[in-house]
């Protein structure tokens, strides 16, 4: 018995109790109806033949829904509970910009996922209240306000020599070089600093970093407990089990860290591990800090690991996944590659230190227009999550013509809006050049206030609140690659084919060979 067995069994007593209800109830009322959708029948068995709703076969399934039924449609899969999908960037304006704040709230959230995020006290899954403000406002005025992002500059440039002498050191003794896993390491270094304060050394790196994957790997097997929980929960004891396994392991390895940030900031005596990080402060050093407004306490250490794991996971996975599809393009299309390298040698000539290599200075970035281009195509056409968290409504609301109701699940199709050919022409080309604007034109606004045409971070009040730190890190580490480095297939060709993890990443992961660029 899996999941799909659940999920239809499930379906076949709603559809058959919604069906014998509106059969001998009819309805005069004069309110909306629900945006369109297929038929109980139809819907049922077309997921028969769906093995996997957390896949990419589900999305193709909603695609051909959008075509036949409009950008806005319904899935009645529990009737008292209906799931709206949005495809269409107009509507998603309306929604999160224009009624942001009806839109703004979270659904309640399945017991997995409450396990993970302490019953929603965290940014991304709580309630549209107080203790969200609290929580956001903190993060974005503390740690994400551009005079604390520069203080992290130095181990920014740190991490980023460790990265670049990793890929020198394979590059010359293998042909190829599987580039994710060092992506990845650098990237969670450089937020574990960020969350805890300290640059802590390979071994306790490694053991934050496995736990935080472990979780992320394995959560979408443990989905099928939030249907019928109490009979699941019995039925697949061992997965449940093993959830409360990987959660126990996670707080095992982030509630020491915790206590000795905490120790340390109340003995006043935080070490760094050099001069260059004096005066930094970590985002675990403003969650104590804190105090819940409705409930008048400060966060439990269970809620400081659900906060600080949010953190680390969301810094980590989505950038990492985005460099990684930005260098596959850049080595599939080698002249766009180039035109990055000639800009950034025009930008900063022979003005590099001394080092062994040059290094791209945050300060540089700003000029290199182009390098801004081809980081926007990237989250373009690859946005690592093809859907934002759902939303749910404060109230009931009518969104083109039809009823978004308080109880229903809204869904936004990320990838759609970046794909859509009303909006972009020729969308699943790479074509950077269509982000870089004539004299005069404004600067492409990727948080969609005034509107949307793609939305790789959300929009609205539940945008993403680190979306300029992903950028920064995104452009500095891809421009630093570009100039260090020449990158070519190490097979011949890119595959550009997607698999769903976490995020949608390379169904292979970038295989490259790697020339360093005599400066």
């Amino acid at each position: 018995m899996e999941l799909w067995f659940i999920l239809v069994s499930t379906l076949c007593l709603c559809f058959l109790i919604r069906a014998i209800f509106f059969t001998l109830i009819p309805s005069h009322s004069s309110t909306p109806p629900l945006p369109p959708g297929p038929p109980p029948i139809s819907l049922l068995a077309s997921l028969f033949r769906i093995r996997n709703f957390f896949s990419q076969e589900f999305e193709h399934f909603l695609r051909n829904l959008h075509a036949k039924h409009g950008p806005i449609i319904t899935l009645p899969i529990i009737p008292s509970n209906p799931a709206i999908f949005i495809s269409d960037p107009s509507l998603a304006h309306q929604a999160l910009v224009q009624n942001g704040a009806v839109f703004s709230n979270r659904p309640d959230e399945p017991p997995t996922a409450s396990i993970i995020n302490t019953n929603q006290h965290s940014i991304s899954s709580a309630f549209y209240g107080p203790t969200w403000r609290l929580l956001r406002r903190n993060l974005t005025s503390r740690i994400l306000h551009p005079t604390r992002l520069r203080s992290f500059s130095g181990t920014r440039k740190w991490v980023l020599d460790i990265l670049i002498h990793r890929l020198e050191s394979e590059s010359e003794s293998k042909d190829s070089v599987k580039i994710i896993d060092h992506l990845h390491h650098a990237m969670f270094s450089l937020l574990v600093f960020m969350c805890f304060g300290e640059r802590l050394d390979e071994e306790q790196i490694r053991s934050v970093e496995n736990v935080q994957r472990n979780l992320l790997v394995k959560f979408i097997k443990f989905n099928v407990l939030n249907f019928m929980p109490r009979v699941t929960r019995i039925l697949f004891y061992k997965r449940w089990e093993e959830l409360l396994q990987i959660r126990k392991e996670q707080e095992e390895v982030l509630i020491p860290l915790i206590r000795a940030r905490k120790k340390a900031k109340e003995e006043h005596t935080v070490q760094n591990a050099d001069h260059e990080d004096e005066g930094v402060v970590s985002y675990v050093d403003t969650l104590l800090d804190l105090e819940l407004p409705e409930e008048k306490r400060k966060l439990h250490e269970s809620e400081l690991v659900s906060v600080a794991s949010e953190f680390l996971n969301a810094g980590t996975d989505t950038t990492t996944t985005a460099l990684q599809w930005i260098m596959a393009n850049l080595v599939k299309y080698p002249h766009i590659q180039q035109r990055v390298f000639e800009e950034i040698r025009d930008v900063i000539g022979n003005k590099g230190g001394q080092d062994n290599y040059k290094e791209v200075k945050e300060e540089d970035l700003s000029k290199l227009l182009y390098l801004k281009a081809v980081i926007l195509e990237g989250l373009r056409r690859h946005p690592p999550g093809h859907f934002l968290l759902p939303h749910a409504v404060s109230k009931d609301v009518v969104l083109g013509d039809y009823l978004v109701p308080k109880n229903g699940t809204i869904n936004f199709m990320v990838a759609e809006m970046g794909w859509d050919p009303r909006v972009w022409e020729n969308p699943m080309e790479f074509k950077p050049e269509r982000f870089l604007k004539s004299e005069g034109e404004e600067v492409f606004d990727i948080t969609g206030s005034k509107e949307i045409k793609m939305m790789p971070f959300g929009a609205g009040r539940r945008i993403c609140p680190a979306y300029n730190l992903a950028m920064l890190h995104l452009e500095y580490f891809v421009a630093n690659l570009v100039w260090n480095f020449e990158w070519k297939a190490a097979n011949g060709d890119v595959d550009l084919s997607e698999k769903l993890e976490f995020t949608v990443v390379m169904k292979n992961p970038l295989q490259v060979h790697l020339t360093p660029r005599l400066n």
